[in-house]
C-alpha cells in the first residue's frame, strides 16, 4: 500500500501513452519512484521532445515543465572545462602548465600536476575529504584550498584514472587566478549569456529563482527535502550550477559549432585521454566518452542534494538526450533513462551501450 501511496503523490502515470518516450520516462518513474523530471531529445541541435513530468515541487503540487530549474551536479564539470580550454585558447594558460605556477601552495607535492590531469581526473591527488567535512561549515576558498594541499598523492600524476571532484574545485579557483574573475561570473559572461542560456547560473539559495525545482531524498516513509549544506559548497567549479533543459537545448546546439571554442581544441573535451602507458581512460575534460568504429558517445551524469542529471550527446549522428531529475541518486538513475531513449531512437546503440 505504501508504494501505491507514493505513486499516487508523485503523480506517476501507469498507463502507456502513444509516444514510446513517454513510456520509458513514465516506467522508470514508477520503477525509481522519481517525483519529477524534465528531458529533451535533440537532432542535429535542434529540439524534437522537450517535456517535464511529475512534479518539480511536492509540498506546493508544481508540475515539472521544460523551464524548471535543476542542480546540475557534476554534469557541470563540462561547463567548468570549456572555460579553461577558453583560457587556453586566450593564450593565458597552458594545459601543460604545472598547478605550482598558479598555486604555489601546492609545493613541489604538486609540482608534476598539469592542468589537464585536473581536467581528466588522472592528476594522482587525493579527493576533496568530504567524509570528514562539516557540509554545513561556511569553508573559505582559501580553507578549501589548504583541505586539498593537505591531502596525499595517491599515485603519480598519469598513471591511473581515478574520479576526483576536488580537481574540479581546484579547476574553479585556478580560473579564478588566471582570469581575475570569480569563475560563475566568467561563465555566465564567457558561456551563458553568448548562448542566451537565461536561466542558467551558479546556485543560489539566497535568491529568488522562478521555476526552482526541489530536491528529495527517499526514505521509508516517502520524499523528505534534500539534506541542506551551507552556501558556499555550493559555488565550486565541480557541479554547482542552475540549469534547465532549454538551457541544454542551447548548450547542445553551440557544441556543433566553433561559437564557444574553435578546433581541435573543442573536440580534444571529448577526446578519450591516455595514461602515461598509453591506456585509454574514457575521459576527456568533463566528459565520458565512448569511441567505437559505430559509436561516438560523449556523456556525464551527476548528482548533488536530491538531484540526478545526465546528458549523453551521440555525436556520430548528432542525437542528445539530457534528463534532469529531483530524486538523490541513491534512487534515481537518469542514465538508464537516457540510454534507453536513446536505443528507442537508435535500436543499433544497443549493443554498444551495453560494451
Amino acid at each position: 500500500m505504501r508504494n501505491l501511496a507514493l505513486i499516487a503523490l508523485l503523480g506517476v502515470a501507469t498507463g502507456a501513452s502513444a509516444d514510446p518516450i513517454d513510456d520509458i520516462v513514465y516506467q522508470e518513474m514508477k520503477a525509481q519512484k522519481i517525483p519529477g523530471l524534465s528531458i529533451v531529445v535533440l537532432r542535429d541541435g535542434k529540439p524534437i521532445k522537450m517535456r517535464g513530468y511529475g512534479f518539480a515541487d511536492l509540498e506546493n503540487k508544481v508540475k515539472a515543465t521544460p523551464d524548471s530549474i535543476y542542480q546540475s551536479g557534476s554534469v557541470g564539470k563540462q561547463f567548468a572545462s570549456m572555460l579553461v580550454c577558453q583560457l587556453v585558447q586566450d593564450g593565458k594558460l597552458n594545459l601543460d602548465d604545472s598547478i605550482s605556477k598558479w598555486f604555489p601552495e601546492g609545493g613541489e607535492k604538486w609540482k608534476a600536476v598539469t592542468v589537464r590531469h585536473l581536467l581528466t581526473h588522472t592528476s594522482g591527488l587525493s579527493d576533496m575529504p568530504y567524509d570528514k567535512m562539516d557540509l554545513r561549515k561556511p569553508y573559505t576558498t582559501a580553507e578549501l584550498l589548504d583541505l586539498m594541499v593537505n591531502q596525499p598523492a595517491v599515485e603519480p600524476p598519469g598513471t591511473k584514472w581515478r574520479y576526483n571532484n576536488g580537481g574540479y574545485v581546484l579547476l574553479g579557483f585556478l580560473i579564478q587566478r588566471v582570469s581575475g574573475k570569480f569563475y560563475g561570473d566568467l561563465m555566465k559572461e564567457r558561456i551563458f549569456d553568448p548562448l542566451g542560456m537565461k536561466t542558467a547560473r551558479i546556485i543560489s539559495e539566497r535568491d529568488l529563482v522562478p521555476n526552482r525545482a526541489r530536491g528529495y531524498e527517499l526514505e521509508d516513509d516517502g520524499p523528505k527535502n534534500q539534506t541542506w549544506v551551507a552556501p558556499e559548497l555550493n559555488t565550486t567549479a565541480d557541479g554547482s550550477l542552475y540549469l534547465t533543459v532549454r538551457d541544454f537545448a542551447k548548450w547542445d546546439a553551440a557544441l556543433y559549432t566553433e561559437k564557444l571554442l574553435k578546433n581541435p581544441l573543442r573536440d580534444e573535451m571529448w577526446t578519450s585521454a591516455k595514461l602515461n602507458d598509453g591506456k585509454l581512460t574514457g575521459y576527456g575534460y568533463g566528459w565520458g566518452v565512448r569511441n567505437s568504429p559505430n559509436l561516438q558517445l560523449a556523456e556525464h551524469s551527476g548528482a548533488w542534494q536530491g538531484f540526478t542529471t545526465y546528458i549523453g550527446r551521440v555525436i556520430s549522428s548528432k542525437l542528445t538526450v539530457v534528463v534532469l531529475t529531483n530524486l538523490d541518486a541513491g534512487y534515481s538513475n537518469p542514465g538508464k533513462i537516457g540510454h534507453r531513449i536513446l536505443t528507442s531512437l537508435e535500436p543499433k546503440l544497443i549493443s554498444e551501450l551495453k560494451r
